[in-house]
């Protein structure tokens, strides 16, 4: 059963699928998103409200246009499902009744409403958008092959300005890295000044975000222009470079490599099938940015754990 959190989430999941399903039809084919109103791609008719609602209204509709007949996609309820139920798992991963959180234990990831905090409220809105992005952007790459700027580039810039909102949030000493214990530093005939020198958490929260950024952007190019060099062809393309620096923006560099590996390998699969059924050959392009979202929605969710096992191997 659904808490109020839950069900507040689920209805506002669903109005943002709603939305979203406006930009994965007319941003591959840079329409405004705003003007002109919802309207059937058959026929033109403006779509009241009433036959709008999220889910509901393709339901009572039959999937069907109610002017011209035409079929409704299962994409358009399938997506504002999704997005809906993306913003109940998010809430169900920050926030628990205290009565949840006794029955549970003091895991890790509960947070009862009675310590629910800013820091933690920043990092589910982070997660929610990184979601929202990942869901549309999985969609767009899989129907038109294009990964659009608005939300792949906008998308970083989101990520980073919350970065440095949670930096300004991180409490005294947290995610402080220290130096060295001594300054290194001297003249000769002088002593060595005794002192710490820090990068202090803010800096080091920041300055990690952004050269995840610019190393997990940068591994993309770098793999594309040994493709490129190797083959004398377009591999991979610029846009799956601007997806890899939007996750690292929002999750950092180890979640990043591991949206990075779960969507290479999840794409090598598919491809694989394709080649045994002989349904693809070496020059078929496949939507690796599809695999790539559904990598990021995988290491949101799960990468501390996943990390915190791989690392127990060192």
């Amino acid at each position: 059963m659904l808490l109020p959190f839950e069900l507040i989430a689920l209805f506002v999941g669903l109005v943002l699928g709603s939305f979203l399903n406006v930009c994965i039809a007319r941003l591959p084919n840079h329409e405004s998103i705003i003007q002109p109103r919802s309207h059937c791609p058959r026929c033109l008719a403006t779509i009241h409200w009433y036959d709008n609602i999220p889910l509901v209204s393709w339901l009572l509709l039959r999937a069907r246009c109610r002017a011209c007949k035409a079929t409704i996609p299962w994409r358009y309820p399938l997506v504002e499902l999704g997005v809906g139920v993306w913003a109940v798992i998010v809430t169900r991963l920050y926030i628990i009744t205290s009565e949840q959180a006794s029955s549970i234990g003091s895991a890790s990831v509960v947070t009862t409403v009675s310590t629910f905090s800013m820091p933690t409220l920043i990092q589910m809105t982070s997660v929610f958008i990184l979601g929202f992005l990942l869901i549309g952007l999985m969609v767009m790459d899989w129907q038109t092959h294009t990964l659009p700027d608005t939300f792949t580039l906008t998308g970083t810039g989101i990520g980073f300005a919350l970065a440095f909102l949670r930096a300004a949030f991180l409490g005294p000493h947290e995610n402080e890295v220290v130096l060295h214990s001594r300054n290194p530093i001297s003249s000769a005939g002088a002593t060595q000044d005794a002192g710490t020198m820090v990068l202090t958490g803010p800096e080091h929260y920041i300055m990690s975000r952004l050269l995840a950024i610019v190393l997990a952007a940068g591994l993309v190019l770098a793999v594309r222009a040994l493709y490129k060099a190797i083959r004398k062809q377009e591999g991979l393309g610029l846009g799956d470079a601007k997806l890899m620096a939007m996750i690292a923006a929002f999750l950092g560099f180890g979640p990043s490599m591991l949206a990075l590996f779960a969507g290479v390998l999840l794409c090598a699969f598919y491809a694989a099938s394709l080649l045994a059924k002989k349904q693809a050959d070496s020059q078929t392009a496949v939507p690796l940015g599809t695999f790539l979202a559904i990598g990021g929605l995988f290491a949101a969710l799960l990468s501390a754990p996943v990390l915190s096992w791989y690392s127990s191997f060192f």
